[in-house]
């Protein structure tokens, strides 16, 4: 029998809904007015991937079931602010975070229950189903174009850093799609992958000044999008001539890709990291800012992302300057600014970060840690960066292990010695096997 004037309170992410949550939902109605504090992305992003499906999605879904009277914010894993307003007289949940990663928050919600002789009501857990098996099985069909776009804007919204990695192929896309660690009992994994313009260029022989064209790139990064799910940034370097832009944006949003970063430098391309940049010249800001309006006004997908890239510290030209082009850039529709710098040290795009977080302008910061790799995320956070790219260490890492292999066989006239230091083939195999 249902009692009106009672409330209940259930916790859900509700990416997926399968039958233990409608089960728990349907106790949860026996006991009266269902009050669902539906997770955003932000609560989500502190313990696991942000779901598919968005908050007003997600809440669209849910305040349709029969079951449930109103559907308000959970905004952080425990639910004390929530109780606090709402002060149910029951809260529902699966007896199965009597263990692991919610036994604390399990703990937090007795306690506050206790303040209004409140119950706390454990149904017991529905085995052999849960959300994360289903998104293992749907996550190609929920990884389409404008979902995967989406993906990285959701990612900076919701999470103090976004970590991306390098990606030149298939095989490396694959790594950064399954690599996790278990520290301080919670999964880190990549956000992202970067195409980049040198990887790009590297493997296959020629040099960084832009000899692989856009369409060669994008060929490859196809074949790396049809196995892997995670957002993708690419590296337009300057973006080619105004003109064209229009056409690499809609190829990029056809394939999935959630950011461009293009940078303000004209003429043949000299990669940054190389010390003498006195033939470098920057674009006038007003022209490049006329590039980042044209990609604005040719995207069609609303969250796909033009990332502004300031070569200022790279050419000499220094702080005063790069905080003009930032002001201008972001005005122009900009949606982050990458502030680049091949200092040892972070301490001069720390000074920007510093200088333009006062800016009525001001917009979300990349890091791109290729010569100041002792920097720590935590810094970074602190300093106001909401996206970190590892740019290149995949084939810095992959070039010297593929040369001592290959100099192992010439010297040893056989595999054996140098097949005791690298992966089995069986692993190889089970990375790419079918799911």
């Amino acid at each position: 029998m249902i009692n009106k004037n009672k409330i209940v309170y259930v916790a859900l992410s509700a990416d997926f809904l399968h039958k233990g949550h409608i089960k728990i939902l349907k106790t949860a109605f026996s006991y009266g007015d269902v009050y669902v504090g539906l997770l955003t992305d932000e609560a989500i992003a502190t313990y696991d991937n942000i779901p598919y499906l968005d908050y007003d999605k997600r809440k669209v879904i849910v305040e349709n079931l029969k079951y449930v009277k109103k559907v308000i914010p959970q905004k952080t894993l425990d639910y004390t602010e929530n109780l606090n307003l709402i002060k149910p007289a029951y809260v529902v949940h699966g007896d199965d975070w009597k263990i692991g990663i919610q036994k604390k928050t399990r703990h937090g919600v007795i306690k506050q229950l206790k303040k209004w002789s409140g119950k706390l009501i454990e149904p017991k857990y529905t085995k052999n189903i849960s959300s994360s098996l289903i998104k293992k099985k749907l996550t190609n069909i929920a990884s389409t174009p404008e979902n995967r776009v989406s993906r990285l804007k959701r990612l900076i919204n919701s999470k103090n850093i976004v970590r991306i990695l390098e990606s030149h192929n298939s095989l490396t896309g694959l790594i950064i799609e399954k690599t996790k660690v278990l520290k301080n009992k919670k999964i880190t994994e990549f956000d992202g992958m970067w195409s980049s313009s040198l990887t790009d260029s590297a493997t296959k022989g020629k040099p960084d000044n832009s000899s692989v064209d856009f369409s060669s790139r994008i060929t490859s990064l196809n074949e790396m999008m049809d196995v892997t799910s995670k957002p993708l940034v690419f590296d337009a370097d300057n973006g080619g001539q105004i003109e064209h832009i229009s056409f690499l944006i809609r190829s990029l949003e056809r394939s999935g890709v959630s950011a461009i970063i293009i940078e303000d430098k004209v003429g043949l391309k000299k990669n940054s990291l190389f010390k003498n940049q006195s033939d470098t010249k920057q674009d006038k800001p007003q022209l490049f800012a006329k590039k980042i309006k044209k990609i604005c006004s040719s995207r069609k997908i609303k969250d796909f992302m033009v990332i502004a890239r300031i070569e200022s510290f790279i050419v000499g030209k220094g702080l005063k300057d790069a905080l003009k082009r930032a002001e201008i850039y972001s005005k122009a529709g900009a949606d982050a600014i990458l502030i680049h710098s091949k200092e040892k040290t972070p301490k001069e795009i720390f000074s920007f970060a510093k200088e333009f977080k006062k800016s009525k302008n001001y917009i979300p910061l990349v890091s791109v840690p290729s010569t100041y790799s002792k920097v720590h995320e935590k810094e970074l956070i602190d300093n106001g960066f909401k996206l970190v790219i590892y740019a290149n260490q995949l084939l810095r890492a992959a070039y010297p292990a593929m040369e001592n292999a290959a100099k192992s066989i010439l010297k040893e006239q056989r595999a054996l010695e140098i097949d005791k230091k690298i992966i089995p083939i069986k692993e190889i195999i089970n990375l790419i096997k079918n799911d």
